[in-house]
């Protein structure tokens, strides 16, 4: 098995059942909208659910539309992620590390959208000043991250082409 692999494979077991256990550990022990105080004005436990995309988008859409749109997207994401995967060095660990995160938000997010018809969320932030940040979920922070991981290894690689290249003095 390759480095690619193993980190891939080992970000897929980390996060799914990361965010799989407690969205099952949300939706046993909290009612609808019960809120649990973690860190007084700060951080609660809440179960809430989304029924769209990032920040509510597409919520009032007709529930078949919705849910078909976001199904095909995901799948086709899924796709993609396992496309990039395939192109990646045997030994690119951190794009494939991202990946894997980035796919285990995307399923996590999917399967509660085949089994509920929306997305369980139950984080949330009152940020300084008392802006409240929308709830979100582990899978919405391992896409998230997973997305930073690779623009990071984007600059990396684009750092290292850039140093490789031989720079061309002219005698002007």
């Amino acid at each position: 098995m390759t480095p690619r692999l193993k980190f891939f494979l080992a970000a897929v077991a980390f996060g799914l059942p990361l965010d799989l256990l407690s969205k099952e550990w949300v939706v046993r022990t909290l009612t609808y909208s019960d809120r649990i105080e973690v860190i007084e004005g700060f951080f609660y436990l809440t179960h809430v659910r989304n029924p769209g995309a990032a920040f509510g988008m597409l919520a009032s859409t007709p529930a078949v539309f919705r849910l078909t749109f976001f199904i095909g997207v995901t799948l086709i994401a899924i796709g993609l992620i396992f496309s990039f995967l395939r192109k990646l060095a045997p030994g690119d660990r951190f794009a494939a590390l991202s990946l894997g995160l980035i796919l285990s938000g995307a399923v996590g997010n999917l399967l509660d959208r085949i089994r509920y018809g929306e997305v369980v969320d139950f984080l949330h932030f009152i940020l300084p000043g008392g802006y409240i940040w929308p709830d979100f979920n582990f899978a919405d922070s391992l896409i998230v991250v997973g997305v930073i991981f690779l623009v990071l290894e984007l600059f990396a690689v684009e750092g290292e082409t850039r140093d490789e290249v031989p720079v061309v003095e002219s005698d002007s």
